[in-house]
């Protein structure tokens, strides 16, 4: 199977569980012949570069899945007939889909004891600056020396 990555735009006046009701009919028609969904993104109503179907707007929604060439036929057919989606496109991820890792927010705590530390960084990072410098310099005077042989 292979990693597929899918952008449809439904039109703007579908919102709400209209909207939700779309979404998941595709998504069913991809889980019920054998696809995984790897990402659902749904990025809202926003204006188009071009107008489309009479359409200035639309909602962008994005699926990533894997799946087989005949599942996308299938898929890109129901998008054909269903007149709430404006425009759409499927493009194979050579690469495949790689999730991006989970970044935890640090505890409450541990943020009020790194305010206090603010003034310990500001002074660490000048001093940094400040080691930077004479190297900046030392660059510069071997450019000169090469210059000169």
């Amino acid at each position: 199977m292979r990693t597929y990555e899918s952008i449809f735009i439904v039109h703007p006046d579908v919102v709400g569980d209209d909207q939700t009701a779309i979404i998941d009919k595709f998504l069913k028609i991809l889980t019920d012949q054998g696809a995984e969904i790897l990402k659902l993104d749904n990025w809202g109503i926003r204006t188009l570069a071009y107008p489309v179907k009479k359409q200035t707007k639309g909602c962008y929604v994005l699926v990533i899945f894997d799946a087989g060439p005949t599942v996308i036929a299938e898929f890109e057919r129901r998008m054909r007939l269903d007149e709430k989606v404006i425009k759409f496109q499927t493009v194979i991820l050579e690469g495949g889909y790689v999730a991006p890792p989970v970044v935890e927010a640090p505890p409450e705590e541990a943020s009020a004891e790194t305010d206090e530390g603010s003034d310990e960084d500001a002074e660490t990072s000048e001093a940094v600056d400040e080691a930077v410098e004479p190297t900046a310099e030392t660059e510069a005077d071997a450019e000169e020396n090469t210059e000169e042989a």
